[in-house]
């Protein structure tokens, strides 16, 4: 059948990928995306070839804007709400507009859903950053919400309020995803993996926060675009509405390990490794119970660690001029744990 899908964010690094992914895949489909194109978001990362379809229209607009989003939620009968502000030292650093995109924008986009009865499937695209540390290995769904920064914060207080949303009117066609730590190509330079590829490339240091030792799950961002499409497409859906599903690997690497396994790819020495002080409201470990993704939807992560790693910094090495226009806002000022003032 023809659809029209809704993606907020689609600018942005998963948002693009995940538009790449649909837009190839479903050829009767007609897209919307709605981006206000901050400091993180950039057309760039749309494809030519979408850009120049008559099956795409691209608004500049703020998802906090109820105008903008009821009007185009009205054309919609797939929504995959993807617009955040997304960077726990950027949060630390200035948070103002993390409340207003993370919050503000999703109540938006659920009061103009319960208007909007023709919407199939509405997918909030959550974070693992809303659990904190993890009090059990592997971190399963019920996990206590313990945000430990400020863009955890908004992530969680937007996935509350999702949640809230679907308790009080119940019919509305809701899932919430909950990705573990992505990685893949248009990727902003704040975010670790492409600084440490992009570093490698250019011959400088690779900063690590702290000992290196905290751990995260590392997911390859086209294994989660196809969880998202699962999602969007599963026959069954009353199966899985006002569920909430993690999207990981169900397996935790550490960043100093992910430093040397970026060095091993690309010929370099170890030496290049330089240790700092640790960042305010640090996640020890992150790692996902893949069960319930299993059971539900059928889906588990299918790109090893190492094989996402090699296609990720192909794409940094054969797109310099992408990600030399961003260099300038690879780091904030942060004051550490230690009392200094270090750009993380």
């Amino acid at each position: 059948m023809k659809k029209t899908i809704l993606l907020t964010g689609a600018a942005g690094f998963i948002g693009s990928n995940l538009l790449d992914h649909l837009f190839n895949k479903y050829r009767d489909y007609r897209f919307l995306v709605l981006d206000s194109l901050t400091y993180a978001g950039n057309q760039k990362n749309i494809s030519a070839h979408i850009q120049d379809s008559e099956r795409f229209e691209f608004w500049y607009g703020d998802v906090a804007n109820p105008y903008i989003v009821e009007e185009l939620m009205k054309r919609a009968d797939l929504v995959v709400h993807l617009a955040a502000e997304t960077h726990v030292a950027r949060s630390i650093f200035d948070n103002s507009k993390f409340f207003h995109t993370d919050v503000i924008g999703t109540q938006v986009l659920m009061n103009a859903l319960l208007k909007c009865k023709q919407v199939d499937r509405f997918i909030h695209v959550s974070s693992s950053e809303v659990y904190g540390t993890a009090l059990t290995d592997p971190m399963t769904e019920e996990h206590r919400l313990d945000p430990r920064s400020p863009y955890a914060g908004a992530k969680a207080g937007a996935d509350r309020l999702v949640y809230s949303y679907c308790c009080t009117y119940p019919n509305l066609p809701v899932v919430i995803i909950r990705p573990f730590n992505n990685y893949g190509a248009r990727q902003h330079l704040e975010k670790m993996t492409p600084r440490f590829i992009t570093s490698t490339l250019k011959g400088v240091p690779l900063k690590i926060h702290g000992d290196g030792s905290a751990k995260r799950d590392w997911i390859y961002v086209g294994d989660n675009c196809e969880a998202i499409d699962r999602v969007l497409h599963m026959k069954d859906f009353g199966k899985i509405r006002h569920q909430v599903l993690n999207v990981g690997t169900g397996k935790a690497t550490s960043v100093l390990e992910m430093a040397k396994l970026v060095l091993k790819i690309m010929g370099k020495p170890e030496s290049q490794i330089r240790f700092i002080g640790d960042r305010p409201g640090q996640v020890e470990l992150h790692v996902a119970s893949t069960r319930k993704a299993k059971e539900l939807i059928d889906w588990k992560s299918e790109t090893t660690l190492e094989e996402g790693m090699r296609k990720t910094i192909k794409w940094y090495a054969e797109n310099e001029a992408w990600w030399k226009e961003l260099e300038w806002m690879k780091e904030v000022p942060i004051h550490t744990a230690n009392g200094n003032v270090e750009m993380h």
